[in-house]
């Protein structure tokens, strides 16, 4: 199959809003405001994947909203850079940083209770951290261990972020956003050759798409806590450019900030109604909110599920 047969077999690039597409920040999800009016002031904030761009750039802009921020991840060194540039920009941050592999629930259990004990409380948890093979094999050819990697992190790992928390959500009435792709709509074969504007392949359209269907269940299962899953957009990311879509003529055109305004916007009590839901930060939330609120909800939009009649 060539690679134009391969783009033009792919499903899915008509599920989404239709609705402006937004590649920066704007003023819906502007958090400026927030800068000044400090929504987050005296709350926590626990981010998975905090040394480098999406969960770098998160750990910066909820700092500036005012919340106390544990940053994690698997290197140390890159912690102490995300920790340097929130300091710098935020003088007197509260910024604790927690080495851990999101895979060994032992270790992110403890260092979600050490943050609870030092900041007193968690009202947020960011699972940010992902993983995606290169965009250069197909299902057939994959090894097992490689493909079941991808699960082991962008599924397991996030079950390990969220679990040892929700207790301590439910008495805050806390925000969980998990960190999905639009590739887990897509069904696109070989998909190292077309897919979406993100870090994923076969494996990680299934793994994501899995991530989807967890989040709805934790909003389910454990109310007042809002959980999102969040499309961060096309960031040119150390993901992003593992998948060598670039060099296929991919564009990643959306600035880390855009996620980071959309977190923070979902997670100060402004979009609660898609509590359990898809949501993409190339939407324009205005008016998604505008013109699709009533629909998303008596149609209960944004969620997997089999389509027999056409919901949308």
């Amino acid at each position: 199959m060539t690679d134009q047969q391969t783009f033009l077999s792919t499903r899915g690039f008509g599920e989404t809003l239709p609705v402006e597409v937004r590649h920066e920040v704007y003023p819906f999800i502007d958090p400026t405001p927030a800068f000044t009016s400090q929504p987050l002031n005296g709350k926590a904030v626990f981010i998975t994947g905090a040394s480098r761009g999406i969960g770098r750039t998160t750990a910066l802009t909820f700092a500036k909203a005012g919340a106390s921020v544990a940053i994690s991840a698997r290197s140390s060194a890159a912690l102490d850079e995300t920790k340097a540039l929130v300091l710098k920009e935020v003088p007197g941050a509260k910024v604790e940083k927690f080495v851990v592999d999101v895979t060994k629930a032992g270790e992110v259990e403890g260092a979600v209770e050490r943050t609870v004990e030092v900041f007193g409380r968690l009202d947020v948890v960011i699972a940010n951290a992902g993983y995606g093979n290169a965009f250069d094999t197909p299902m057939a050819e994959r090894a097992s261990a490689d493909w079941w990697r991808t699960f082991e992190i962008n599924v397991l790992g996030v079950f390990n972020t969220v679990q040892p928390a929700l207790k301590h959500l439910m008495k805050t009435e806390g925000y969980i956003v998990g960190i999905t792709s639009v590739g887990a709509q897509f069904r696109s074969p070989n998909a190292s050759d077309y897919q979406s504007t993100d870090e994923m392949d076969a494996d990680g359209q299934v793994s994501k798409h899995a991530l989807n269907r967890f989040i709805e269940l934790v909003a389910l299962e454990n109310a007042p806590i809002k959980a999102f899953s969040l499309h961060p957009g096309a960031v040119a990311t150390d993901l992003a450019k593992k998948s060598g879509l670039e060099s296929k003529g991919v564009q990643f055109l959306d600035p880390p900030e855009m996620a980071a305004s959309t977190m923070l916007w979902l997670c100060t009590g402004k979009a609660d109604w898609l509590n359990g839901r898809y949501v993409s930060v190339n939407w324009d939330l205005g008016q998604v909110k505008r013109e699709w609120k009533e629909r998303i909800l008596e149609k209960d939009l944004l969620v997997n599920k089999l389509d027999v009649v056409g919901s949308a």
